[in-house]
């Protein structure tokens, strides 16, 4: 060698160093994206809703005539500001009304001798305690005790009314879960294949609920078919929509239906705190969220005569009806998609099987992408 070439390796054309990668840890850390957002999401929501439940124009009611009830009513008032919101009625009876119409979360019977608190703990466990820590310190005031009368209690199965909420939870991740699956195993099937599909599986999961609410764990002692049907509008509801949505949002389907499904939906559902225990964007999601919509629509139907079950139905059916639609549109998207799917590139001297493989492998690629995104969220 001459002493004007330097000792060393001897680059060879095309033989090109690249900064050393790692495919393998840019993959898991791409798919660590989703659980990380999950807890970030549940934190958030589950602590925004439950971490500090407090009264927000709770609506009570003092019972009593004359110029006493009205100044009673007015002393509670004050002190609790826009915690409550204290209304006067005219004798118990009234009041009893009242909390069956659901209109009032508790009534104070003032009684110098005998005060009477009554409640209806079937529509909310949490409010008739709230009630209760209003009220007592008026009657310990007075030196008497307070009576704490029950009009709609629970049933046995379901002393403390939470049963319904976790009805709610298993009929949810039947649904969501069914959700991944058939986003990720029924990718090839056609759209029409798919929504009979989500009929079939709805109905199962819908079953199951029922099976749970009635002979299983007995939360309700009557109306179990109208349990039925309701879990029934609310499972095909998520299902449909999430169906529809995967078609758009592929592997990101799976963490969507969570944050409508899961996160927000069981925050706002009125299960353990009802909205008047909740800050605002919670308690306004409660009045047309699809889990409110079957937890309060259950109540309705079991502890209330009814009353107030039509409006719930019909915001199951507009979530349902919003599921279909979206399915609908998917399955438009899908079939223009379809042509152009289906062309095959020209062949070509340069190398007539390249693009096919690539394509195979990269449609292996997303199905392992969206399988794991699937178990994760699952």
């Amino acid at each position: 060698m001459s002493g004007g070439h330097k000792a060393g390796r001897v680059t060879a054309p095309g033989d090109v160093r690249t900064a050393p990668s790692n495919p393998a840890l840019r993959h898991v850390l791409t798919h660590l994206i989703t659980p990380l957002l999950m807890c970030l999401g549940m934190g958030l929501a589950y602590l925004g809703a439950f971490a500090t439940p407090e009264p927000h124009h709770l609506p009570v009611a003092v019972v009593g005539a004359g110029p006493e009830a009205k100044v009673f009513a007015q002393t509670v008032k004050d002190k609790a500001g826009d915690q409550l919101d204290v209304r006067t009625l005219p004798d118990r009876a009234t009041a009893v009304h009242q909390l069956k119409d659901r209109d009032i979360s508790g009534a104070y019977v003032l009684d110098a001798k005998a005060p009477e608190l009554v409640v209806a703990s079937a529509g909310s466990d949490m409010s008739a305690t709230a009630v209760e820590k209003v009220f007592t310190p008026a009657a310990t005031a007075q030196g008497v005790p307070l009576k704490v009368t029950d009009v709609v209690p629970p049933v046995p199965g379901d002393p403390t009314g939470s049963g319904i909420f976790f009805l709610l939870i298993a009929v949810s991740i039947g649904s969501y879960a069914s959700v991944a699956v058939l986003g990720a195993a029924g990718a090839g099937l056609s759209p029409r294949t798919r929504a009979a599909l989500v009929a079939g599986v709805s109905f199962v999961v819908s079953l199951i609920g029922a099976a749970f609410a009635g002979p299983l764990f007995h939360l309700v002692d009557h109306g179990l078919w109208g349990v039925w049907a309701m879990s029934w509008l609310y499972s095909a509801g998520i299902l449909f929509l999430g169906a529809g949505l995967h078609t758009f949002l592929k592997r990101w389907t799976t963490l969507a239906v969570m944050v409508l499904f899961v996160m927000l939906n069981f925050t706002s559902s009125g299960g353990l705190f009802r909205p008047e225990l909740q800050d605002g964007f919670f308690g306004s999601l409660h009045a047309f969220w699809n889990g409110a919509g079957l937890v309060e629509g259950i109540r309705d139907l079991v502890y209330f005569d009814g009353h107030g079950l039509a409006r719930n139905v019909w915001v199951l059916a507009a979530w349902l009806l919003l599921g279909m639609i979206v399915t609908a549109i998917a399955g438009v998207v899908e079939r223009r998609r379809a042509p152009a799917d289906s062309i095959t590139p020209a062949p070509s001297t340069a190398g007539p099987a390249a693009v096919p493989a690539r394509s195979a492998e990269e449609a292996e690629e997303e199905a392992e992408e969206e399988e794991i995104e699937e178990t994760v969220a699952v």
